[in-house]
């Protein structure tokens, strides 16, 4: 385990040679009762601005909608992924996973029948590409929303993705954070990544073996705890913030090291 010297050492020794992603909900933002209310921090999107004036390459790999990441964090040199990787904005240009295209029309039936069926706040489309059903404001009924999305989902022939207190339907095509993420520090000596979900674990698994291949010399992966952090994010992480709060000072740190 990293202290926080070493931990902003490891970020700064090579910073264009460094490619520094986090995630969003939980990490640069705090957890709220409606998703659509997340905001990031307050300083998050400053020090994300400064950090890619610096640092070899810096981003946002999260499961919330591009539009949603570009609209909230306006720094154009940011590397944002949205999706956990079907949509795609690097070096100014927007992509969409081309495998979705086959089950655009499922998930639009998927919707539709969804928002019928469960009260609002519950359903929430992204991007036409998936839809993401969330019960933290209905935790009394979290057996029968997430039953219902995993038979809508075998209906429609779409994959199931389970993360804090939600389930996604998305295109059964085989996409996570850390298959993004490998490919986005490959050619870098140093690769970071900070998260704080079960959906965050593959993006520190993918940093750790890159590592142990060679593909980048240094993996520095930063766990954001919180009471409803999974099991095992600790042991899978070099170095433990204690929140959102915590992180984006640890970012701070980073960028005033480098000036």
């Amino acid at each position: 385990m990293l202290d926080t010297d070493a931990t902003i050492s490891a970020l700064t020794e090579r910073p264009d040679r460094t490619a520094l992603f986090v995630d969003f909900d939980g990490s640069l933002a705090a957890i709220v009762p409606r998703p659509e209310d997340a905001r990031p921090l307050p300083g998050a999107a400053t020090v994300l601005e400064r950090l890619a004036g610096s640092l070899g390459r810096v981003g946002v790999i999260s499961g919330r909608p591009l539009a949603f990441l570009a609209a909230h964090l306006p720094v154009a040199a940011l590397t944002l992924v949205g999706l956990y990787g079907m949509e795609r904005r690097i070096d100014g240009v927007c992509i969409v996973d081309p495998r979705v295209e086959p089950y655009l029309r499922n998930v639009a039936a998927a919707v539709a029948e969804l928002e019928v069926g469960l009260p609002g706040g519950v359903v929430e489309p992204k991007s036409g590409i998936s839809v993401t059903l969330h019960w933290r404001r209905f935790p009394d009924r979290a057996d029968e929303i997430a039953a219902l999305g995993r038979a809508v989902a075998e209906q429609y022939g779409l994959g199931v993705y389970a993360s804090r207190m939600a389930v996604e339907l998305r295109p059964p095509i085989d996409v996570d954070k850390g298959a993004v993420l490998r490919e986005l520090v490959d050619g870098f000596a140093v690769g970071a990544f900070a998260g704080d979900d079960s959906g965050d674990l593959p993006a520190f698994a993918a940093l750790a073996d890159a590592a142990r291949v060679g593909s980048i010399d240094c993996a520095v992966r930063i766990g954001v705890l919180s009471p409803e952090a999974p099991d095992g994010l600790a042991a899978a992480v070099d170095h433990v913030v204690a929140g959102p709060e915590a992180l984006v000072e640890l970012l701070v740190r980073v960028a005033d090291e480098i000036v």
